[in-house]
């Protein structure tokens, strides 16, 4: 894997965090020039020193914004001389009912993970085009099944597939890669980070974190899956039982999702 990587310039949104670290500190590793991006100054600061002597380009933005995502694609291009990957990274979760939401909220989800992906997406793709590379989406189950509690993220993530399945066909003729990637429930932050329903932090995880999928193994299987050109990559057995279930037995699969998630009409999870 080291050889595909070896000097290839590859973007990672939303890299300070979780599943993005890994994959920044994998990359890097690998040979790769790296340019990730974050909203916090001192966790990319921590970021840069832990690597002083390697080619990381990192970037304060907020994928949410169109100038940033402008300014964080332009001057990696300047720094870099182009992109061969893109992964679409960055996202923010929430766990709130419906009933209980803000619409704010959900615009909020969508802004982030759906467009976010769309402007990085675009500013990149005559680099792309030209090199003949990657356009990553890191999705969810969520993206193939709704998740009580989640509809905004949910949402997102279904638009992000459906708008990835589209430019995959769009740019088959262009010999460009496109890929979705469903991890699964992965040990990260991004749980703590969930917006509630007022649209602030959460700051807690309803999950055992601990028996979670670590971030470092799903950044190695994205990593082989993008060298290997794969279309799609669904991780974790719940997260391949979960696709299937809901593909063939939709009914069924509504209740289990349900028990999953709810104790005595309470969301729990």
């Amino acid at each position: 894997m080291a050889d595909f990587f070896k000097d290839k310039v590859a973007v990672v949104t939303g890299g300070t965090d979780g599943i993005g670290k890994a994959l920044v500190e994998l990359l890097l590793m690998q040979g790769a020039k790296v340019a990730t991006c974050g909203r916090h100054q001192d966790k990319l600061y921590r970021l840069q020193s832990d690597f002083p002597s390697y080619p990381l380009h990192a970037v304060l933005a907020d994928v949410s914004n169109e100038n940033d995502c402008r300014h964080f694609i332009e001057s990696t291009i300047q720094v870099f001389g182009g992109i061969d990957i893109l992964i679409n990274n960055a996202g923010v979760s929430m766990r709130a009912l419906l009933k209980d939401t803000s619409a704010d909220v959900i615009k909020k989800v969508m802004e982030i993970n759906f467009f976010g992906s769309v402007y990085c997406t675009k500013f990149s793709l005559n680099s792309i085009v030209e090199r003949k590379g990657s356009i990553v989406g890191v999705s969810s189950i969520a993206g193939y099944r709704g998740l009580p509690g989640r509809s905004g993220y949910s949402a997102s993530k279904f638009a992000l597939q459906g708008w990835l399945e589209a430019i995959r066909t769009e740019l088959l003729d262009d010999d460009v890669h496109v890929m979705w990637v469903c991890p699964g429930f992965t040990a990260s932050n991004i749980r703590n980070a969930a917006l509630n329903k007022d649209g602030n932090a959460q700051g807690e995880s309803p999950l055992d974190e601990g028996k979670l999928m670590p971030p470092g193994e799903v950044a190695e299987e994205i990593l082989q899956a993008i060298r290997k050109r794969k279309r799609t990559l669904v991780l974790t057995f719940t997260g391949k039982q979960t696709v299937f279930m809901n593909k063939f037995f939709p009914s069924w699969s509504d209740k289990l999702v349900k028990n999953f998630f709810f104790k005595d009409g309470r969301l729990i999870k």
